[in-house]
């Protein structure tokens, strides 16, 4: 892997809560085999692109996450029509139907996750545009494919740090893919997302963070109790109130990446 990628100081070992009550053995099979039904379910209604209804999609992608057992709370305004850029911070896999759950739009990630078991094949046929991380010289032509979906009217989300963090601590905004704002002249709507441990502490068990592997983690949700996804949509950030990429992401992330960045390896462990 390329040195110039970002990577997050965040370990399983180090930052994931495993203290939390567990669910009972058959509860926690069932969900993952809920879970797993609607991903599959999704596979098979993928030809129908388009043609799905958005309120849908959108109800789908909260069924996945109630079906691993974590109630979802939404607030804030409802995003724009039209090209739109979607961008939040990044803990875990809960995060990609959450933000579907706000607006479905064309994720950004990385070709890795093509060889997921179930949910990589779901991304390929959803339409998911993916990156090459390690490939410096693939970032021009990256940019310029999501600036063409915004163009074209689409929904684009994107997590900026370019790596997950456990939730207790963040990473800077990545500027590149602000750049496709900016060229496509679209807004950019920020989405706020946290897991809480009954509804008050921040709790770190969704977290997908390190050499953690994608059943772990989600082994670890579905056999969690407690656990609440709160999802807050803040105002957008309209097209031309910046000029650099540089100042766009701060504002995106709300300002104050650099501080973040500065304190995250004291914050980010438990």
């Amino acid at each position: 892997m390329s040195v110039w990628l970002p990577a997050a100081p965040c370990t399983p070992e180090g930052c994931v809560d495993r203290t939390r009550t567990a669910a009972a053995l058959p509860l926690a099979v069932l969900r993952l085999t809920a879970v797993t039904v609607l991903l599959l379910a999704g596979i098979a209604l993928t030809p129908l692109g388009g043609r799905m209804p958005a309120a849908l999609v959108r109800r789908w992608c909260r069924w996945i996450v109630r079906a691993a057992g974590v109630r979802v709370r939404i607030t804030g305004a409802a995003p724009a029509t039209g090209g739109l850029l979607l961008v939040a911070d990044h803990v875990s896999w809960l995060d990609v139907p959450l933000l579907a759950a706000v607006r479905p739009a064309r994720m950004v990630a990385k070709t890795e996750i093509r060889g997921w078991p179930v949910a990589g094949r779901l991304a390929a046929r959803g339409g998911v545009l993916f990156i090459e991380r390690d490939r410096l010289r693939a970032l021009p032509g990256t940019v310029a494919r999501i600036a063409a979906e915004l163009r074209a009217g689409a929904a684009v989300a994107v997590f900026p740090e370019g790596s997950t963090w456990c939730g207790r601590a963040r990473g800077p905004y990545r500027r590149a893919v602000f750049q496709a704002a900016l060229d496509a002249g679209a807004p950019v709507q920020p989405v706020r997302v946290r897991y809480l441990a009954d509804g008050r502490a921040v709790s770190t068990t969704p977290a997908f963070v390190g050499e953690d592997t994608l059943l772990a983690s989600v082994w670890r949700v579905v056999s969690a109790r407690g656990l609440l996804a709160e999802v807050r949509v803040v105002p957008a950030v309209p097209a031309g109130a910046h000029q650099d990429r540089r100042r766009l992401a701060r504002a995106a992330q709300g300002g104050d990446g650099h501080r973040e960045k500065a304190r995250s390896k004291s914050t980010c462990h438990l």
